[in-house]
This record gives C-alpha cells, structure tokens and sequence, in this order.
C-alpha cells in the first residue's frame, strides 16, 4: 500500500448521535449501557481495551490490549495481569493509567484516565480459579515480560507447572498474578459523526468526588 492509498483510507460515521439528553449521570453506568450495546451486537472481543501505563522514572509511555473483567461497584473497570510484567513495574510506581475501548461496529469509542488500585486478595484468587486450567498453569510458566531463549524453554516450564500441580484443580494463585482496579476521574465517550464533526461527551470529577460534570467537547 502507498503513502497516498494509505491517506485516502477513511469511513464517513452516520449511524448515531450522542446528546446530553442521551446520556446517564454516572459515567460508569453509562459506560455499562454501551457495553451492553457493543455485545447485543455481536461485535468481536467488545470487552477489549488498549491499556496505557508510564514508567515514573523516564516518562515514556506504554500499551498494551488486555480485557475487562469487570466493573465493581459501578465505580470502577477492573482487569487482571502479571504484577512482575512491565505493566505491573509501571502500575506500581506511578499508579495511573488510561483505558480506550474502539467498537467500529457502532462507531463508537470511550477513553477512561483514573487511577489504579490492586483489587483485594480474594477478587483475585475467586477469578483465577474460575480460569480454564491451562489458563491457570500458564500464568504460573510465564515470566511476562522478562526475555526467554525459546518457544522450547517456555514449553519447558509449563510442563514443570503441569507436573508439579498434578492432580490438583483448582491450582493456588501465583503471587504475582492478580487484578486491578481504575477509579476513573474522567470518561470521553465519542460517537463518529458525519465531516468528522464527531459527538464527544467527557464526564469529570475530582480524585474522590462523587459527583460528575459533563461537557460537551469540540471534535
């Protein structure tokens, strides 16, 4: 593909609009009826997100697409992960981070910027277990992050994780392996609109706050 034929590559957006009057008052719940949208209509992985974390100590920026597997209490998104992963060094010194869910299908995108917390022990562990068993041993193999030699040498360490929990289900919880929790301080949602005049409404509050102002954004 050239250059050109790669910056003629556009969609006009025409299927909704998004007003004041459409919306609910707290951010999360209105975050919920939309996934709930994105489901209904069968679009692929809806509860994918692309998950944005900074290391403190250079400022550079990361991301990654990893799953929502909750919203707990209406009040906040919560995800699992490797706590010795990159994700898991930048989360824990620098505790923010933004998420950004894309459902072309409705034409639709949310961005969320909070910041994150570690969801208790015994989240974690009911969700783990709940896992499918190979999921369970492989995040017992995985170093994430860190550099192996091989495909093999990771094969190696499933097979030493399969043999050491032989006969046992569910498998305990690695103590590196866990979920967190984003408070959000402010939510974008955006509807693609015609002449890229799109509809964008940020919910905002103060770091402990409970009320939400929303405003309307220039697209």
């Amino acid at each position: 593909m050239t250059d050109a034929e790669l910056a003629d590559l556009r969609q006009s957006y025409t299927q909704r609009t998004l007003l004041e009057t459409d919306v609910r008052p707290e951010a999360v719940a209105q975050f919920r009826q939309w996934l709930d949208e994105a489901v209904a209509a069968q679009l692929p992985e809806p509860a994918a997100l692309t998950l944005a974390t900074v290391d403190a100590a250079t400022g550079q920026p990361s991301q990654r697409v990893v799953l929502l597997k909750g919203l707990p209490d209406d009040a906040g998104f919560l995800f699992y992960t490797n706590y010795d992963s990159r994700k898991g060094h930048e989360l824990a010194s620098q505790p923010r981070a933004a998420l950004n869910f894309f459902w072309p299908g409705l034409e639709r995108q949310v961005r969320v910027e909070g910041v994150v917390e570690r969801a208790s022990a015994e989240v974690s562990t009911e969700y783990f277990q709940s896992r499918p068993r190979s999921s369970q041993v492989g995040a017992w193999a995985s170093p994430q992050s860190e550099v192996i030699g091989s495909r093999e040498e990771l094969a190696a360490r499933e097979h030493e994780v399969e043999a050491r929990f032989q006969g046992q289900a569910p498998l305990p919880r690695p103590p590196h392996w866990g979920g967190y929790v984003l408070r959000p301080t402010r939510v974008e949602f955006w509807q693609g609109r015609p002449s890229r005049l799109h509809d964008r409404l940020v919910y905002e509050r103060e770091e402990g706050g409970r009320e939400w102002k929303i405003s309307r954004l220039a697209p």
